[in-house]
């Protein structure tokens, strides 16, 4: 238990550093943005005097170490800014946003996982013969397609001409359908690959020829012996796509109009909201730390050598 110890605590102090680290890279990169956010604030025909003052407001007349200081402090207290672009808190409007894309990737990696592991399976012990071959150039296409094109593709012959499913939005319950689906088709393509490259590995060790000198069902000795130790890469490939997904569903979401973080993402850098970029980025970020965080937990409950050593 102390070695346990010991690893949480290592891991939970990695985690602190990357996310400050994050918070000093996402404060200069916005301010990198091309054109003055004051200017598209107040407008093409605002006076000078309307541009300083918005500017004043945004406490962007102040040396960049200053604004840096202020945003840790407010930071630290949970405090996101006001968006420059609606007046509106930036927490309060993620907060109306974001289960909509923690649905949207949660659906994609569930989908996908259990799709990628069961053809990954199917793939590695078929090794060499036509469904081999199948699944893998399949998941070889999957992650070649650009998301966006393969949701557009999904939305012209599924929303278009079979109608289906609604085109965009989020009104509907199968609205998370086209989009859900789209993801999935690129965290499944890894996770086969992944899956497939694992359990071939695990099948050439001796204590799977054991199992099945011993007479052991052909199923039992692929789920409950190899799959089981081919699991911590196939686990840690699970966690990276969702936040890739997280990622995609930038573009996914634009295409398909659904009221996410991504969607959300795309008009504040077109507007130059910079307290709104920021507080979307910190929340991918804090998302994808929180599942690598977890998914290096699940290693210990995984592989006992983890919690031993």
């Amino acid at each position: 238990m102390k070695g346990f110890t010991s690893y949480l605590v290592a891991r939970l102090g990695t985690s602190l550093v990357t996310l400050f680290g994050v918070a000093v890279a996402v404060f200069l990169l916005v301010r990198l943005l091309p054109g003055d956010p004051a200017r598209v604030i107040a407008g093409l025909l605002a006076t000078p005097d309307e541009v300083e003052r918005i500017r004043h407001q945004l406490g962007f007349d102040r040396p960049e170490t200053v604004q840096f200081a202020i945003f840790l402090g407010h930071l630290a207290v949970g405090d996101l800014g006001v968006s420059a672009r609606t007046s509106e808190p930036v927490a309060r409007e993620l907060a109306s946003r974001l289960p909509y894309t923690i649905e949207l990737a949660l659906a994609a990696t569930v989908v996908g996982s259990l799709a990628g592991i069961l053809a990954g399976v199917a793939s590695a012990t078929r090794r060499r013969t036509f469904w081999d071959y199948v699944l893998s150039l399949g998941s070889l296409g999957g992650i070649s397609m650009p998301v966006y094109w393969s949701g557009v593709l999904l939305m012209i012959v599924f929303a278009v001409d079979l109608r289906w499913f609604p085109a965009a939005g989020a009104s509907q319950p199968t609205s998370i359908v086209l989009p859900g689906v789209t993801l999935a088709f690129f965290s499944m393509a890894f996770v086969t690959r992944m899956t497939r490259a694992s359990m071939l590995d695990v099948l050439r060790q001796d204590f799977v020829r054991t199992a099945y000198a011993k007479g052991l069902d052909g199923r039992r000795v692929v789920f409950r012996h190899a799959l089981q130790n081919a699991f911590i890469p196939i686990v840690t490939v699970i966690g990276l796509q969702f936040g890739n997904l997280l990622g995609g569903a930038v573009l996914t979401e634009t295409v398909f109009a659904w009221p996410g973080l991504g969607q959300l993402l795309v008009q504040s850098i077109e507007a130059r909201d910079y307290p709104m970029v920021q507080g979307i980025i910190l929340v991918y970020a804090t998302m994808v730390i929180v599942v690598n965080f977890a998914v290096d937990m699940l290693y210990a409950y995984i592989d006992p050598r983890v919690r031993y050593t």
